[in-house]
Formats: structure tokens, sequence, C-alpha cells
């Protein structure tokens, strides 16, 4: 397998459309990316050759046509594997965010979302393996953490933090227990 190199296009900066106050992403359309210590990489046509997209400190409250709106933006979304949507107003993790199998890191951290089943969608991402969850309602559910990681065993860092070795083995000794009692996990 050929090496990365450091000058692919598609290791450009982030796409930064954060701190727009954006309702709707339809909004991003019409804003300018933040200018960032280095400058975007773009395709011959004009869109950002990135892996990642920073729409942070806004106000949305939905996704509604973000896969529209990144394919205004991106040569690729196919190849996303980063997206920043903390500190906004959503509620749900909209489903729209399972379809890009690559994704790596998500940080909804400092949203709105409070029903812990909410993070059963997100087990159908196979790679995801950086998570952050924290200043939301589910954060103060009790057993929050070992539930996250029961149903997403892959992850590496929780709302910042490393999932350690003991975590791990809670949580499969967790999962053991609910099977025995006819509840179910995401990935059951």
């Amino acid at each position: 397998m050929a090496e990365k190199s450091k000058n692919d296009p598609l290791y450009g900066p982030p796409l930064d459309l954060s701190f727009k106050c954006l309702n709707s992403v339809e909004e991003a359309m019409s804003e300018e990316p933040r200018a960032g210590l280095r400058p975007l990489l773009r395709s011959p046509e004009g869109k950002v050759c990135s892996r990642a997209v920073k729409l942070n400190n806004n106000i949305l409250s939905d996704l509604r046509n973000f896969t529209q709106v990144m394919d205004f933006f991106l040569q690729d979304i196919k190849l996303l594997s980063w997206i920043d949507l903390s500190f906004n107003d959503l509620s749900t993790i909209e489903p729209v965010l399972t379809s890009f199998k690559d994704l790596k890191v998500l940080y909804l951290h400092g949203n709105g979302i409070p029903k812990m089943s909410e993070v059963d969608k997100l087990a159908v991402l196979p790679h995801l393996q950086n998570l952050t969850l924290h200043g939301n309602p589910i954060e103060g559910e009790k057993g929050y953490r070992n539930y996250v990681i029961t149903v997403l065993p892959h992850l590496k860092n929780l709302d910042f933090s490393g999932v350690t070795k003991q975590e791990r083995g809670m949580a499969k000794l967790w999962k053991r227990t609910l099977s025995r009692h006819g509840k179910r996990t995401a990935d059951d």
C-alpha cells in the first residue's frame, strides 16, 4: 500500500464553518469558510480538499440537507472522517451522520441530546474512535459512560478521555448481564 504524502490534497485543513451563527446547515452555503493557519486546499473545480468539517458553535437544531451542503463544499464527502458539531442545539443524533462510514471523530458535546438510546445509532460506524457527548443531558444519566462504551466498544476516547481496559471489561460484563435479562444493546 502506498504511503500517504503530507502533500496529499485530501489531508488539507478542515472546512471551518464554526462561529457563523448558522440556524440551518443550508445557510453555510452563503458563507465563506473561516481562514485557518494553513490555507484551504482546493480542487481544480474549487471544492475544498479535506476530510474534516467544523460546524461547531452555531445554532443548528437539525442537520437537514447536510449531505447536499457538504457535497457543495467538499471534493469527496465519502472520505469525511472528522465532524465537529459541538455547541449547537441538536437534540438527536441525526441518521445522516451514520452515512459517513469512514467517520473516526465526532464531536457532539455541548448540545441538548436527552436520550442515551440516541447513541445506539452510532453503532453502525465501524471506524468511530473518538466521540464527545459531555455537556448533553445524557451525561447526567446513571451509567452514561459505561452505556456508551458498551454500545460502541471500538471507541478509544470518550469525552476527551481515553477508554481504559477496566472500562472495556466492565462494558463486556454489562453487555452479558443485559443480554441475560432480555435487554438489547445496539450491536446485539
